[in-house]
Parts: C-alpha cells; structure tokens; sequence
C-alpha cells in the first residue's frame, strides 16, 4: 500500500503525536514517517511476527494464549471481553477452526479500526494469523463493509504483498459485506460468511462452538488483533509497561464534536478524559456533556471529564469506554435533540427480526422526538421510562440494548 492510499482518511482525521512515547504503539510506525507502512516498512520496524512454522498445531502456540492472559488484553470493539478467555474457548473445541477479523466498523462515530487498518495494515494481519494459528484455524475472513471501496483496495493490496512474501501459514481471504449498524455484529458475519443476510443471529449455537461452515469461530475486532501481534513480539510484561494495573495497555480513540482538532489517538488506558479533549486541541466552546462509546454508548455530564479513561472507572458513573469514542456536546447544542435524532437513526437500523427493534425502538425514538420538540404529554417520560427499561435483553442481538442505554442515559443527564 503506497502512503497516497491512506492521504484522505489522514487528513481527515489528524493524529496527535502522544505526550508519553510509550502510549505510541499501533501507531509508533505512522508517528515517526507520516507514512502509512507497507510490507516492507512493517517488517523493518516490527520485525517479523513469531509464527509457528504450521497452522493447526495448538500445542506450539499456546504460549500466546498465555501471554495475551499475562497481558490483559481484552478486547478493544466496543465489549472489553478478555481476549485470552475468547482464544480458549475456541481452541478446546477441537477440529479445524476459522477465523474471522471485524472490520466493519459500523459505528458512525468510530474511524479507528479504519485509520488503523489504512496505515499499520499488517499489524491487523499479523494478529489475525497469530490468532488463526493459536486456535487451530487454516482460513481467516478479513470482512469490510462494501461502500469503503477505498478501504478494500488497501487492504486488498497488503494482502498480496504477503501472498507475494509468502508469509502466511493459514489463508487470507477479503469479503466486502453490506453496511448496516447490525452488520458489524459478531453473528451477523458469520451468518453472512455461511451464505446468509448480514443480521444479527440470537439463537444458539455460538460463534465458538459452531460458526462459519459449522467449524468453531473466533471473531475479533480489528484493533485487537493488533494488540496481539505486539505482545507477541514483545511480550506481556512490555504489554503493561503503560495503562492501569486492572487495565494495562493503549487504546484508539475517536474524538469528535466541539473539539478544534477532531481525529484519532492513541492513549494509555487510565488517561483522563480531560487530557484526551485536550490532545484534541480543546473544546472550542464550553462542554454541556460527553458522547462516550458512541451511538449504543452513554451520555456524561461535563463535571466528570477528570474521569480516567477505563471501564473500571467509568461504570460507577453509568459509562464505560465502548467502541472508543468521545464526542463533545457544546452548551450550545440541546442533547435532547441531539439523542432523538441518533435515535431515529437506531430505529432505521435494526434488523427487524423481532419485537424490539420492530415496535420497541421506533416507540423510544419516535416518544425522544416529541420530547426534544417541546410535546410532551403528561405521561411521556413515565412511558419512555418503563420502554427502555424493557427494550434490554429481549432481541437477537445487542442493538436494542445499546439505544436503550443512549436513552436512559440522556433522561438522567
């Protein structure tokens, strides 16, 4: 991939040169040339990653299971699941497994998986076969969403500069799905890599037990992998050199809203809220509340923004880091509206399959609507009260969950 490739996307979003050096990581590469990293760029500074010599012997590779534990990588999509327990579950299945990298990146106000895929590609890739490897995989699927076209003629050169190579023990296979919110759901890949819609699947079996051609299926996010492919080469000690004791390691983040320079970071886990809008360049204008998470995320009022950036930290408040996102809401903006109107959005994006996402979410977006727009009958907040309390738990998937959380979130802030 030559560095005009990735021009657009970096000028689009800038990426600030970190205060503490150990906090670049993922983006050490794009911090020093500017560039993004071809093959061969990649391999000078990385390195060559520790791959067994065969895919499909777990015995030999097991030792990265172990180091992704010591480590405490969980996983950077949006669930902080630890990605050892993730690896684990799949490689005690037995058999030939699949994996799969989620690139999908629906969240509208997440660039970081496509920032970091557009300029440290084989950091992605070399995770994806380590973890292919440690699990027993033969084939990877490397999904994206069709309307990035750019995006996959990237991608879709890297992987031949490592076919070229010969790199790879396992095969790195690109599929370019439809984009949706729903799409980018773990079981929406797999039921569209068995040759169904990209919709969310609720009922069992899961992923790890019988996913893509009823093999056992790790699916990990982009930025994950990543993670991965460093503590492999560096180990996990290394791994928790910055972040938190509880929660170790660095994280992109997607800062966006009233700050003067909107864009991707990578911070250490713990770092203050204030600090990240600060690397932003600042609001621009007085701060009414924070957008963490994103659009399933959660509202925070402006006298939190000393929080430290963990979900450790986050939760007493109701909050939690998520997809990595912090959008600020000027006092000049109503949040009110600005909730109905991501809601209405949620509601055009469900699946469809069942009860919440059909009667549920539009009943919240359309009851957010009226509130922001000042007709408000007497038993409007009482109704949207009880509505998402009982949207939570009830789909085939999470995307009910998620706008419910937004809307609870908005009506206590």
């Amino acid at each position: 991939m030559n560095s005009s490739a990735a021009a657009p996307l970096a000028s689009q979003h800038r990426v600030p040169p970190p205060d503490d050096p150990a906090a670049a990581r993922l983006l050490s590469a794009w911090h020093a040339t500017g560039a993004p990293a071809a093959l061969a760029d990649h391999l000078r500074r990385h390195g060559p990653a520790p791959v067994a010599p065969a895919a499909g012997s777990r015995t030999s590779s097991m030792p990265l299971v172990e180091a992704a534990e010591a480590a405490g990588l969980t996983g950077r999509g949006g669930a902080g699941f630890p990605f050892a327990r993730k690896l684990r579950a799949v490689a005690e299945r037995g058999g030939r497994a699949v994996g799969v990298v989620n690139a999908m990146e629906s969240e509208p106000a997440s660039r970081k998986d496509q920032f970091l895929l557009a300029v440290a590609p084989h950091l992605v890739l070399d995770g994806a076969v380590l973890a292919a490897i440690a699990v027993g995989a033969d084939t990877v699927h490397v999904c994206l969403p069709r309307t990035r076209t750019a995006q996959y003629r990237q991608l879709s050169a890297s992987l031949s500069e490592r076919r070229r190579a010969r790199l790879d023990p396992v095969r790195l296979r690109l599929h370019a799905l439809p984009h949706a919110y729903v799409s980018s759901e773990s079981t929406s890949l797999v039921r569209w890599l068995n040759g169904g819609p990209a919709r969310p699947q609720g009922s069992p079996p899961r992923a790890h037990e019988r996913g893509v051609a009823r093999r056992p299926t790790l699916v990990s996010n982009a930025e994950t992998l990543a993670h991965l492919a460093l503590i492999a080469r560096h180990g996990p000690d290394w791994f928790r050199e910055t972040g938190t004791a509880h929660e170790p390691g660095t994280t992109l983040v997607t800062v966006s809203g009233a700050v003067a320079m909107p864009g991707v970071q990578e911070v250490a886990l713990g770092t203050p809220l204030a600090k990240i809008l600060a690397r932003a360049g600042g609001p621009t204008q007085p701060l009414r509340a924070l957008l963490l998470g994103g659009f399933a995320g959660t509202w925070l009022p402006s006298e939190h923004l000393g929080t430290p950036f963990t979900r450790r930290d986050l939760a007493p408040l109701g909050s939690a880091p998520g997809a990595g996102v912090l959008v600020g809401l000027p006092r000049s903006v109503c949040g009110l509206s600005e909730t109905a109107r991501i809601l209405a959005y949620l509601a055009t994006q469900g699946a469809r399959q069942c009860g919440p996402c059909r009667f549920g979410l539009p009943a919240v977006a359309d009851d957010f609507a009226a509130l922001a727009a000042g007709r408000a009958d007497p038993g409007l907040l009482p109704r949207l009260h009880r509505r998402t309390g009982l949207l939570p738990d009830r789909g085939a998937c999470r995307h009910p969950d998620g706008a419910a959380r937004l809307a609870a979130s908005a009506l206590s802030t």
